[in-house]
């Protein structure tokens, strides 16, 4: 009898988890005794606030945790677990290592979900925060593997093909903006293709990941920028690429379409 298929997403802040796993999500709502867990290292009080938000830089943490169960809410599936780490935002790269690991290894260990998707080495934007955090929930998922149970059958990081980041790009400057520099923190940064593992079709549901994302509303001049509408975004949310950090793929077996296939 097979596992009931479940996931586990831990990231460093609110919005970090509205896209790259959001699509997946939605697409396995409905399958029979499916478990979403999310993990949050910050609340995010240290980002930017939109205009017309009306919150303060002291009470931005607060008002993230509320966009974020909101965004949940208008996705659809909201989260079995909704777990915060309640580090300071910028600062989670600064925690003690070993204690990192440990906070979410003891989640892994209670919760032992079959997926657990995390940031690669580059953050995808090459943030701190996000490079800590992958890089501790690697070593957990390393540990927790090492105690005998269920699940914990694939680690997968989020990834950015760089074919899509050069399209991206080439929107960018053909609308005067400028390009996204990978050198620069906060900017994305994409893989190679060919590192890309799994690639999940995540049209039919783009318009509740876009939904989720708008709930967002502190963060919407980070996450849109210029030139954004709500047609072109879901575009861009039609599709999610992960690599395979553990196992890996055997080499020239075709992408995989969906975080579970073959478990």
């Amino acid at each position: 009898m097979k596992e009931p298929r479940s996931l586990a997403v831990v990231v460093a802040h609110p919005d970090d988890d509205a896209y790259g796993c959001a699509g997946s999500i939605a697409l396995h709502e409905n399958d029979p005794g499916f478990r979403f867990c999310l993990v949050l290292a910050t609340d995010g009080g240290a980002g930017e606030i939109a205009e017309g938000v009306p919150t303060t830089a002291a009470e931005l943490g607060a008002w993230r945790r509320r966009e974020s169960a909101n965004a949940w809410r208008a996705h659809g599936r909201i989260p079995d677990r909704h777990e915060w780490l309640d580090y300071a935002d910028g600062r989670v790269h600064e925690v003690d290592f070993e204690e990192l690991v440990g906070k979410i290894l003891d989640i892994l260990l209670q919760e032992r979900p079959q997926v657990v998707a995390t940031f690669g080495p580059d953050g995808i934007t090459g943030h701190r925060d996000h490079i800590a955090v992958g890089k501790a929930t690697d070593e957990a998922f390393a540990r927790a593997r090492a105690t005998p149970g269920p699940g914990l059958r694939r680690l997968v990081h989020g990834a950015l093909r760089a074919s899509t980041f050069e399209r991206w790009n080439l929107r960018r400057h053909q609308e005067g903006l400028a390009p996204w520099d990978p050198a620069v923190e906060y900017h994305l940064r994409p893989v190679p293709d060919e590192w890309i593992d799994i690639e999940v079709d995540t049209s039919p549901v783009a318009d509740r990941i876009v939904a989720g994302l708008l709930e967002h509303k502190s963060q919407l001049d980070v996450l849109v920028g210029p030139n954004m509408d709500e047609r072109r975004w879901a575009r861009m949310a039609s599709r999610e690429s992960s690599v395979l950090a553990w196992p890996g793929r055997p080499p020239g077996s075709p992408l995989l379409t969906d975080l579970f296939q073959g478990l």
